[in-house]
């Protein structure tokens, strides 16, 4: 065999390995169904109504409302202006949400609501106004997030008010 096809079959032969090719438990720990511990159901836009939205948002309107069983977003101006979204995770890690918005330039701070602990990320315009923020909160293996943006718009209120107060409804809410 020559010495690179050799290498290659070595280096095909310690992925397979690595990806658990065999059956010793020394191998590293292993995941159980008690790991997971869904959260409770927060029903479709965390049983937001529209209104409730609109007012803690502070505009007159929404252009636009899609709603679905895992998230919902309330838009004044279509997909690039002003906006508020739902979203509800399963199964899915909120310290990977929080990092994604860090390494984009929206240092995260701790958030608590209700006994649930989660994280608040703000992003400022230039002028040094708040223009959007994104909330979110753990429960079990689930978490729920929020992002308001008030996008080009002089913002009628302060997105990280808007998140926290939509979050306290939703927390009150999940069932």
């Amino acid at each position: 065999m020559r010495p690179g096809r050799w290498a290659a079959g070595l280096a095909a032969a310690a992925a397979l390995t690595a990806c658990g090719g065999t059956s010793d438990t020394a191998a590293g720990p292993t995941t159980t169904a008690e790991a997971a511990q869904p959260g409770p159901f927060f029903g479709v836009c965390g049983q937001l109504t529209d209104d409730e939205v609109r007012q803690a948002f502070a505009v007159p309107a929404f252009a636009t409302v899609t709603r679905n069983s895992v998230g919902c977003e309330w838009e004044v101006s279509g997909p690039t202006g002003p906006s508020v979204s739902f979203s509800w995770y399963r199964g899915s890690p909120i310290g990977r949400e929080r990092a994604g918005s860090e390494l984009i330039g929206r240092p995260a701070a701790d958030l608590e609501i209700a006994g649930r602990s989660g994280f608040e990320a703000l992003y400022q315009d230039a002028l040094g106004q708040p223009v959007l923020c994104e909330s979110a909160l753990q429960y079990g293996s689930d978490f729920v997030h929020l992002s308001v943006t008030y996008a080009d718009v002089t913002p009628t209120a302060d997105p990280c008010v808007v998140g926290r107060q939509l979050l306290e409804t939703v927390a009150e809410r999940a069932q």
